[in-house]
């Protein structure tokens, strides 16, 4: 079990944690959410020791094990088998005493002691289960033997969770783990996790881990955390209730409020009530505020509409793609139109980045033919645009130099269109979060309203709630979208078409989603083709953008119907409030007789079952629609 007790954390003169406590069940699986910024890795930190709080402390059994992986990326000459074996430092201490026991004719009674513990935890096993780890992670048998220095730091970052899991701790502290992994795996990663035997704290903004694996939320929001069972679907509507009642009790209050402040300034001046009017003041002094529900103005995307061009936007035919006179891909044909929802699947290194450049023409064919009109306009979205940006800027410094010429209102509208309104648009950049700064780059990348929309994983370093909003965004906008991304659920929700990259092919998945995970965990083929002809597929594309469509609408109902619910459940608490106790009735409610209120409860008694009989019949609905 692990105990937060009313942690306090302030950096830079501003609170990030203000007496944060909960209670985390033994062996529970959590995801811990927040938005960007909101001090979930310094809780993390604090949890792991790393950081100091300024008040409050953390509880869990003394002889628990803590593995948390460090910020910097292992390096040198070793391998990463090496490194993931050597994680385990009571196995490598045992296997060092015994070998040295066996050498010099020891201690017997010792040494059986030591063999017994080795068995116990399954040491000699180890190595076989280091290597079917790094294989999850993306390394095959020739690359778990090669130094570490050979690696980028996403592959070395890699190497480094490789040897938390092998590790087995006994309270497994993950921070966004899947953001230096592809969507082969994150899958890999999320059923590694279900079967953790452990305590696991994950700070996760990937939908499907959440639902999936979590059996508990952790959600921060404004210093404060709260647990709530179940997955992230669990937590949604869970707070929506929450929220709800919120609401309703703000109201009650500021009833309340103002009929005492009424009193107080109709009797404050007469001598016969002005101590029933002081009693009245002190109450109003001792009221606590209950908090509004926070919305965020920032939580925006907008893509400028492109103008229409004639299709195609981009067509390959026999194409070759590489470097330095080498192609990485061959014998590419492929068509995108104005209207394409494209996502690239495939292992990182097997080309879709390099797949990616041809489309936007960073890259030029080798061989074959790519054709594109001269008035296509491209936006390409990589994480080292966000890593380039300069942290001595504003977002108004930046879009102002790739704007040259354009009207300061032009400039202020294109950042307005990402949530960088007034005085957010003249901070420094150095002082962003890596979501806001992500945001930042896809404003600079559309600034010219492109044809064509590129993403090479957008999502990294976007909380749920930011990364649900560009989904949105994306399926209003006009252009056409290619994407590569490890979230399934931005893959689900904003492409139409599957693009399997792999073997120096790159060829249409004729299957869905679910078969390709299937495929990734051994549960089917990876067919690219299916056996399926041309005009099968494009059949299929159709049929799935009308499915993704229609259940887009039916998850929209779903939700008008729960809102629905929600405000009329609030507008009938009120009325009984009233009916109960006067006394705090909301203005509106204060001038009605008992009969009135009871008719108007009857009115909302029957609105409430229309209202719930529409959630029904929508949730069933999209739940066929869903299969």
């Amino acid at each position: 079990m692990l105990t937060i007790n009313s942690i306090t954390v302030r950096l830079g003169g501003r609170t990030i944690l203000d007496n944060a406590s909960a209670t985390l069940p033994p062996r529970g699986r959590i995801g811990f959410i927040g938005r960007n910024g909101a001090g979930k890795s310094t809780l993390m930190k604090v949890i792991a020791g790393t950081l100091e709080a300024d008040s409050g402390s953390i509880d869990m059994p003394k002889s628990a094990r803590m593995g948390y992986v460090a910020q910097e990326a292992p390096a040198g000459s070793t391998t990463p088998f090496e490194t993931v074996v050597a994680a385990d430092v009571e196995r490598n201490a045992l296997m060092l005493e015994e070998e040295h026991l066996v050498a010099s004719h020891g201690d017997a009674h010792r040494l059986a002691e030591v063999h017994e513990r080795l068995i116990a935890i399954d040491a000699y096993t180890a190595p076989a289960r280091a290597s079917r780890i790094l294989v999850g992670l993306g390394f095959d048998e020739a690359a778990q033997h090669r130094p570490l220095d050979s690696y980028s730091g996403g592959w070395r970052m890699r190497v480094a969770l490789a040897a938390l899991l092998f590790s087995q701790p006994d309270l497994l502290l993950l921070d966004e783990p899947s953001n230096h992994l592809d969507l082969e795996a994150t899958m890999w990663l999320e059923n590694f996790l279900k079967s953790y035997r452990a305590t696991i704290v994950v700070i996760s903004h990937e939908r499907d881990l959440l639902n999936n694996v979590v059996d508990n939320i952790l959600h921060l929001e404004g210093g404060k955390i709260t647990l709530y069972p179940g997955g992230y679907d669990d937590f949604e509507r869970q707070r929506a209730e929450r929220l709800a009642q919120l609401a309703s009790a703000r109201e009650a209050q500021a009833a309340q409020r103002a009929k005492l402040q009424d009193y107080v300034a109709r009797n404050s001046a007469r001598a016969s009530t002005a101590k029933q009017a002081q009693s009245r003041q002190k109450a109003l002094a001792r009221m606590q505020p209950i908090a509004e529900a926070v919305t965020d103005p920032t939580l925006v995307f907008n893509f400028p509409s492109p103008p229409q061009l004639k299709p195609p936007l981009v067509q390959l035919d026999h194409a070759a793609v590489g470097y330095d006179g080498k192609a990485i891909l061959e014998q590419i044909d492929l068509r995108l139109d104005p209207d394409d929802r494209l996502a690239l699947l495939g292992r990182n290194g097997n080309g879709k980045t390099t797949l990616a450049r041809l489309l936007s023409g960073q890259l030029p064919a080798m061989s074959g033919s790519k054709h594109a009109p001269g008035k296509l306009r491209v936006g390409y979205f990589t994480q080292y645009q966000v890593e380039e940006l300069d942290a001595d800027d504003t977002p108004l410094e930046h879009m102002s130099r790739l704007m040259r010429g354009a009207a300061p209102t032009a400039v202020r509208a294109q950042l307005g269109r990402f949530g960088f309104s007034g005085a957010m648009a003249e901070q420094k950049v150095g002082k962003m979060s890596g979501g806001e700064k992500a945001r930042l780059a896809l404003a600079l990348i559309t600034r010219d309203a492109p044809h064509l929309l590129i993403l090479d994983e957008p999502t990294n370093h976007l909380d749920v709630d930011t990364r649900e909003a560009l989904v949105q965004a994306l399926n209003d906008y006009n252009g056409a979208v290619v994407v590569v991304s490890h979230d399934r659920h931005m893959i689900e929700a904003s492409a139409d078409r599957l693009v399997l990259v792999d073997a120096g092919r790159a060829k249409e998945f004729a299957g869905s989603l679910d078969d390709y995970t299937d495929s990734i965990l051994g549960k089917g083929p990876a067919s690219p083709e299916g056996g399926k002809s041309k005009a099968n597929k494009k059949e299929d594309r159709k049929a799935a953008a009308a499915a993704r469509e229609a259940q887009a609408g039916l998850r929209k109902a779903v939700k008008d119907a729960e809102a629905e619910t929600a405000r009329i459940t609030a507008r009938r608490n009120e009325i009984d409030r009233a009916l109960f106790d006067p006394a705090t009735a909301v203005p509106a409610d204060k001038s009605r007789t008992a009969s009135d209120l009871m008719r108007l409860r009857g009115e909302l008694d029957r609105e409430l079952a229309a209202s719930e009989a529409k959630w029904l019949a929508a949730s069933e609905a999209l739940e066929t629609a869903a299969g």
